[in-house]
């Protein structure tokens, strides 16, 4: 049995020949042969065979890991560093001439030395630490980096500038009878000394002017604004934006006002009117109050402040002190109104003060609360207000030169990259932008000090990150978190300027042009078995399909066509190009036509896994990303770039057909069957039009030659198996039944039941119908023209199918030949059962089956494969079941401990048998013999009545097998409670059953009421008989006067039996049906109005007894009791009153 089990699956390929094996006549030429037929010419000799088999097992081998779709959890086994990607120095950050370092290195010291606000908690507050780290980054000497510092101490200080947006206010005090109040603020810049001056660039350009009588000495302000005025709420939104030139960042504070506008006079009309009238009477207290338009104004940020702030119609610079803003305000109403100013009086709402060295360098965005003049002051409140300082000048070479601050911040950001992100370092390739941070506070002061924005810093981040990750790689999700963090600035802010959206869109068509570069090397850089590079692949895709999200902002558009339109084109050449460099590595030209089939296969094996890595890992990414379909889009080019090779290898090498080419190309068409059926398997693939379609055609001869070595093999293994000469699949079924017959009459130990060379033959017969079917299945092309079911040819087909067959039946035969040697203990052991006294406890009376049972199977377990095993099991299953229904049909009218004993030995069996889920399932033990078992027993163990009311309970769960098999009929009942009667209206049947010659039937209906002991004064009516009809309508009432309670008890119901009423002979049985009391109209709930007739009729299906309630009745029937002989009788009395004549 050893050599057949080495053959496993190839013994049998040559069934396709012999349609049937096991009904071959004897005397057939060939059945009992002794010599075995020669090889084929140039077939492998029967010494060679074992080689011959051994290659056979790889191919097979290699075919059963190609079942199913693949399982990404299986295809990822790698969590290594993924390869790394390829960089490029021309593609990264520009290299600065050694002039360009200098002034950077000029820009940063600067930055740092003339630093103004506060310093965050996560920042570097020392100066001396900040310029330590700039040496480092810059690579200077000491003397050099102490004479640049002395330099830029020698330049001119910065001008410094606040940026207010006033936002909002909530919760203001409620200063009108309305309950509201018309807030408006007013803010200006002011010195902690509280002596204003006004603005100006230089000090010598201040003007100054004096208060009058009352005060004397100057008093210089500095500008003073007002916000719009908005009405009737408690919690206004005002959103403007104002510039305030700082003098003295460490003195000068910012202070606002919130009024209560009063007056239906326009605050800046009045402001302008006041303007016209500088020098009359009444300006001493704040003379020389003027206003100017912006227009007019001289200041060095208006052109700064155009471009990012709101203008405003007008700006107030007088020469007050915050306790003057009111005066201010009622004097510029009283000079623009007619009415007196004291109707006309502003309500104060709060105030704020805060020093301008306490702004954040990051600048802030903050609520504060308001305060109050003086402690008599009643105000509540918060304001909103985003604060930034800037600088406008700056005496720097870059500044000179014209170089803005998006460049100069562009440059220095790249150097501190470069400086912080060593490609030496391990894992570098995972950096995800985290600086230092002295490089963190560099790149903040530099941005808040050339005032650029949110959105303008993430475009720098992104820009110099996305070039220096071309040559040095990053992490794509840093990338990723800059696009997204841009995108989300870009929502809120307007466009950037063209020069700057310029180079934003380069640097977004660089790093397109590079992952596009990547994908094109995508299982290169990208492998489909590395985790690590997966996750790196789908970050990537996220950056391409992020980058898209911005080409309707862009007036200068980065993409030439759509994205996933280039991503696919890139693609395409990248399956190309991995083809021919697999091509040429395996399979080149120049080599001979055999040495090339080799390679050939090997390339198509890789086509395939390939193949399977773009469906499990790749296939996803791309279509939930990039909307790209890659698995259909990689298929098809690379299935119809091996089929190409294919047809024209094959063509080349028909000619010279060897033993080797043939073996070469069979390995090479189930690869391509494989491809084939891959692409099948796939929900929506329709393989018709693929390349591979029909491509089995120039396979047949080499398919056919290595079939008759097969044969040929198989036959020489044969013969040193079962040393018989005849074909080898008879060989296979006679060698099995030679085996059992052998073991049959070998004599076994005394008392041995379980013989274990006969488990081995069931092993064996097992392992040869399995490999069969499956190498058999093998073989099959999933688009040859006459493939059926799973695609085999008809003949192998049906060969496959009549080997199966017989192997089957050779496993029942040899299955049942072993449990039949258990058969007599067995009954000795449900005898003993049976014969217990009922002293004997249950457990004890057991006990001796389940041993010899486990002693069994457990040798059994041993000895048998799983599937032999449970068909065991399943066979001495049955076998049990029979045995003790034998046990119960030879002990009649016994006591119910006897069956109650039985009982528990049925369910310990079923215990047994499932073993916990580990033998046979409970749904395949609890079917077939064990219901009916189960049903006798419980019947037993029944009383008379239990089981008479059981017998109709059965007959109203019974149900029809077959729909309108044998008709139906319609009834109405209800019981009317006045009365104390069950009213039962028979209407009509239809679809009854010819039980005549003619082809009709003669049909009445049989009413009764049942179990009898329920009704025992009720007899049965019937209607009246219905000629020649198979729609018979009756419309005839029938009224049974019985109590309620009766019609609610257990099985109470009304049987409808249909009779053909027959002249000459007995009437004939058409069908019954049976309709439970408990539910009609009456009993569960008393009748309101209408007639009898107006109520819903009952559509019952006719039905034959079936088992369970001939069960039932034969149950009775064995009973000696009074009761059960007499409801026997009582039915066979109606049987013949069924059979005379109505």
């Amino acid at each position: 049995m050893t050599t057949l089990l080495e053959i496993k699956s190839s013994v049998l390929r040559q069934v396709q020949v012999c349609p049937s094996f096991r009904r071959r006549p004897e005397g057939e030429p060939g059945s009992t042969g002794t010599d075995p037929q020669e090889p084929a010419a140039g077939a492998w000799k029967p010494g060679d065979g074992v080689e011959f088999f051994a290659q056979m097992r790889l191919i097979l081998k290699k075919g059963e890991g190609r079942q199913g779709l693949p399982c990404p959890e299986v295809l990822l086994r790698s969590g290594v560093p993924a390869p790394a990607e390829p960089v490029d120095p021309n593609r990264g950050l520009r290299v600065l001439t050694q002039e360009e370092v200098e002034m950077l290195y000029e820009e940063a010291l600067y930055t740092v030395l003339y630093r103004a606000g506060t310093m965050g908690p996560d920042q570097v507050d020392d100066q001396e630490t900040l310029l330590g780290y700039l040496q480092q980054v810059f690579g200077t000497s000491p003397e050099e980096h102490a004479e640049a510092i002395e330099r830029v101490k020698k330049a001119k200080a910065p001008i410094y500038a606040l940026k207010v947006s006033v936002v909002r206010a909530k919760n203001l005090l409620a200063k009108d009878p309305n309950g509201f109040s018309d807030p408006y603020c007013m803010l200006g810049i002011l010195p902690a000394s509280g002596a204003p001056r006004e603005p100006g660039s230089h000090k010598e350009q201040r003007f100054s002017f004096r208060k009058g009588s009352k005060r004397g000495g100057p008093l210089p302000a500095k500008c003073i604004q007002v916000t719009e005025v908005k009405s009737s709420t408690l919690n206004p939104v005002w959103k403007e934006n104002f510039l305030f030139e700082i003098e003295d960042v460490s003195m000068d504070q910012l202070h606002l006002d919130i009024w209560d506008h009063d007056d239906d006079v326009s605050l800046v009309e009045a402001c302008r009117k006041l303007n016209e009238v500088i020098g009359l009477k009444g300006m001493s207290r704040y003379d020389g109050g003027t206003l100017v338009s912006p227009r007019h104004r001289a200041c060095s940020l208006a052109t700064w402040a155009s471009r990012w702030w709101l203008p405003r119609d007008h700006r107030w610079e007088p020469t007050a002190s915050p306790r003057y803003f009111k005066q201010i305000v009622k004097s510029a109403r009283a000079n623009g109104t007619a009415g007196p100013t004291d109707d006309h009086t502003d309500d104060f709402l709060g105030c704020l003060n805060i020093p301008i060295r306490e702004v954040p360098v990051a600048g802030e965005d903050r609520w504060f609360k308001l305060e109050p003049r003086s402690s008599a002051s009643r105000v509540q409140g918060d304001c909103q207000l985003v604060l930034k300082l800037i600088t406008t000048q700056r005496d720097t070479a870059m500044s000179r030169r014209g170089r803005s601050g998006f460049l100069s911040y562009m440059l220095l950001l790249g150097r501190l990259l470069q400086f912080e992100h060593r490609p030496e370092e391990r894992n570098s390739s995972s950096w995800r932008g985290e600086l230092s941070g002295p490089a963190a506070t560099v790149l903040c002061l530099h941005g808040a000090q050339n005032n650029l924005s949110a959105l303008q810093l993430a475009v720098l981040h992104w820009e110099v990150s996305s070039r220096h990750h071309q040559t040095c790689t990053l992490d794509y999700g840093y990338l990723l978190g800059l696009l997204e963090d841009m995108q989300a600035h870009w929502e809120e802010a307007s466009s950037l300027p063209q020069e700057q959206e310029k180079s934003l869109a380069d640097s977004f068509s660089a790093f397109c042009e590079f992952g596009l570069q990547l994908l094109g090397q995508l299982r290169d850089y990208f492998p489909a078995t590395n985790s690590t590079a997966v996750y790196r692949l789908e970050l990537l895709l996220k950056c391409l399909s992020k980058m898209q999200v911005f080409q309707p902002s862009f007036e200068i558009c980065p993409f030439e066509a759509e994205l996933n339109m280039d991503i696919a084109a890139a693609l395409k050449r990248g399956n190309r190009e991995w083809y021919d460099r697999l091509l040429n590595t395996k399979s080149p030209h120049e080599q001979p036509g055999p040495q090339r089939l080799a390679g050939l296969v090997e390339l198509a094996d890789a086509v395939y896994e390939d193949l399977q890595a773009c469906y499990g890992i790749y296939a996803s990414l791309f279509h939930s990303i990039a909307e790209i379909d890659f698995f259909t889009l990689t298929f098809r080019q690379l299935e119809r770039l091996v089929a190409e090779e294919a047809w024209v290898l094959t063509e080349e090498l028909s000619p010279k057909m060897s033993l080797e080419v043939a073996s070469g190309l069979f390995e090479l068409y189930l690869t391509l069957a494989d491809i084939q059926r891959f692409w099948s398997s796939i929900p929506g693939c329709d393989s018709r039009s693929l390349a591979l379609a029909g491509i089995h055609a120039p396979f047949l001869p080499a398919v056919k030659l290595w079939l008759q070595v097969l044969r040929d093999q198989s036959r020489w293994r044969l013969q040193g198996a079962v040393d018989v000469d005849t074909d080898l699949c008879e060989a296979t079924l006679f060698y099995t039944e030679l085996l059992r017959k052998k073991v049959d009459t070998q004599p076994g130990p005394a008392g041995e039941a379980v013989s274990e060379p006969l488990c081995v033959v069931l092993n064996n017969v097992e392992l040869l119908r399995k490999a069969a079917g499956q190498v058999l299945r093998g073989l099959a092309w999933p688009e040859a023209p006459s493939a059926l079911e799973g695609g085999l040819p008809r003949p192998l087909l049906s060969c496959t199918q009549a080997l199966d067959e017989d192997l089957q039946q050779e496993v029942h035969t040899v299955t049942a030949h072993l449990t039949s040697k258990m058969v007599a203990d067995i009954r000795k052991y449900v005898q003993h059962i049976s014969l217990s006294p009922d002293s004997i406890q249950n457990e004890e009376a057991v006990a001796p089956l389940l041993k010899y049972l486990d002693e069994k199977l457990a040798l059994l377990n041993a000895s048998l494969v799983k599937e032999n095993l449970s068909r065991v099991l399943e066979a001495l299953w049955e076998l049990l079941l029979q045995t003790i229904l034998q046990a119960l049909g030879a002990n009649l009218d016994v006591s119910a401990d006897f069956y109650g004993r039985f009982h528990f030995t049925l369910e310990a069996l079923v215990n047994f048998f499932h073993a916990e889920g580990q033998g046979l399932p409970l749904e395949s033990l609890r079917d077939g013999s064990y219901k009916r078992l189960e049903e006798e027993l419980r019947l037993h163990q029944c009383s008379t009545r239990e089981c008479i009311e059981q017998y109709y309970l059965d007959k109203l769960k019974q149900r029809s097998l077959e729909q309108n098999r044998f008709g139906r009929l319609s009834v109405r009942c209800h019981y009317e409670a006045a009365e104390q009667r069950l009213v039962v209206e028979v209407l009509h049947a239809a679809d009854l059953p010819a039980l005549d010659a003619n082809g009709l039937s003669d049909p009445f209906v049989i009413v009764e009421l049942g179990p009898p002991h329920l009704f025992p004064l009720v007899r049965s009516q019937r209607t009246q008989v219905k000629s020649r009809t198979l729609h018979p309508v009756y419309d005839e009432l029938f009224y049974f006067s019985v109590p309620a309670e009766a019609c609610r008890r257990r099985g109470a119901c009304v049987l409808f039996t249909v009779m053909d009423h027959d002249w000459l002979s007995t009437n004939d049985f058409a069908g019954e049906a049976a309709l439970g009391l408990g539910s009609i109209g009456g009993i569960t709930r008393p009748q309101v109005g209408g007639s009898t007739r107006a109520r819903q009729p009952v559509t019952l299906q006719l039905r034959r007894p079936r088992a369970q309630v001939r069960s039932a009745l034969r149950m009775l029937e064995g009973r000696s009791s009074k009761e059960a002989q007499e409801f026997v009788k009582r039915l066979k009395e109606l049987e013949k009153c069924m059979e005379a004549d109505p």
